[in-house]
């Protein structure tokens, strides 16, 4: 068929590669978890310790991962694993989940996120986050159609923009905090859960397995894809001690333990209403640094389930731009109707996560 072939390329540089692990990586969560984690870490001391203990166990996952990526190169990633390890049936059944559950439903989950802090900006009336939800997912998957060229670029430039504004909140806590905030000092009331802190520390660094799906197109993957990771991990464990610290300088313990939105509460601290339109407009940019690389991602599983069974040959079509067109446009489609489906419902992020929890816990259990 002309301009089209079925052989992936390796067109990703290291630096690429980086850009989309600490996209997926750094979503919302950081925003959200650390005044968690401080409730259930018990001081700020131990909170630090968790979060260095959590890049610590995920940077082992990672090289363990890296060892897998580079002796089975492969944009299939966890499905070809599945695959060699229990079979056509079970991987098969868990590429089907992340086409219609798992990577659809991740993607629509960071559509609603976006969606919802747009609207704080502006607001688009009473769909305004399924709008936002709905413009970014065709904008992103049109521009990873056109080729990798432009996703990897807008990849590249977006997880800069999501590095330099944690940098930004990360000075804000440290060197602009009025002499008024409170000193960092452990809550009396506070007890200790350290399993239930590592388990929100943990799925704010998930998400660097996805690295896996790139393999195949990642140069010199023997040597970049441990390179990669270890970058990564390297890169946003700095940034999530950092920023934590920089919320107990800025606030203190008590009222991170607090806070409903911790980033939200330095930023309007120091800088005002300001600070807090700063930190939506910081959400949405880091949630579509996720969006971009989720989409990537999710679209090579759906090309290597294509090549590997004949009902789904149309999906295993790669273009002369490099980027597998037809499993992009089925995993679009596939993600507009869950938008839908979670306007519908009125409650678009609980529906969706709804939608993929049991189909994640099974795979993870």
């Amino acid at each position: 068929m002309s301009g089209k072939s079925t052989v992936t390329k390796p067109m990703l540089s290291v630096w690429d590669a980086v850009a989309l692990i600490v996209g997926i990586v750094i979503g919302a969560g950081i925003f959200e978890t650390p005044s968690l984690v401080a409730i259930n870490a018990g001081s700020p001391s131990i909170a630090l310790l968790v979060w260095f203990v959590g890049g610590g166990i995920s940077l082992v996952g990672a090289l363990c991962y890296a060892e897998l990526a580079t002796a089975y190169p492969h944009p299939g990633g966890s499905y070809y694993y599945f695959q060699r390890a229990f079979g056509k049936n079970i991987a098969f059944l868990f590429a089907w989940a992340r086409l219609t559950v798992l990577q659809t439903g991740s993607i629509v989950l960071l559509g609603f996120v976006f969606g919802d802090y747009a609207s704080q900006v502006f607001s688009l009336g009473d769909y305004s986050a399924s709008i936002y939800a709905a413009i970014a997912i065709i904008l992103f998957s049109g521009l990873n159609i056109l080729g990798i060229q432009q996703s990897k670029w807008t990849q590249n430039w977006l997880a800069v923009a999501q590095v330099l504004g944690l940098l930004a909140v990360i000075v804000v806590g440290l060197v602009f905090t009025p002499p008024s905030s409170p000193t960092i000092s452990p809550s009396p009331t506070s007890q200790s859960n350290l399993g239930l802190a590592m388990v929100f520390v943990l799925l704010t660094y998930g998400g660097w397995n996805e690295a896996a799906h790139i393999s195949a197109e990642l140069r010199d993957v023997r040597r970049n894809m441990s390179r990669s990771l270890l970058w990564s991990l390297g890169i946003i464990t700095l940034l999530y001690l950092l920023i934590n610290f920089a919320y107990f300088h800025g606030l203190g313990f008590s009222r991170i333990v607090d806070s409903q939105a911790v980033a939200a509460d330095l930023m309007r601290g120091t800088i005002g209403n300001w600070g807090v339109v700063s930190i939506s407009l910081l959400v949405a940019i880091a949630t579509l640094c996720s969006l971009n690389a989720t989409i990537f991602t999710g679209a090579r599983t759906n090309y290597a389930l294509g090549r590997d069974f004949r009902l789904f040959t149309w999906l295993g079509s790669w273009n002369r731009a490099n980027t597998p067109i037809n499993a992009l446009l089925v995993q679009g489609a596939i993600v507009l109707l869950l938008v839908l489906l979670g306007t519908l419902t009125r409650k678009g992020f609980e529906t969706m996560v709804e939608y993929t929890s049991p189909v994640f816990w099974f795979f993870c259990y």
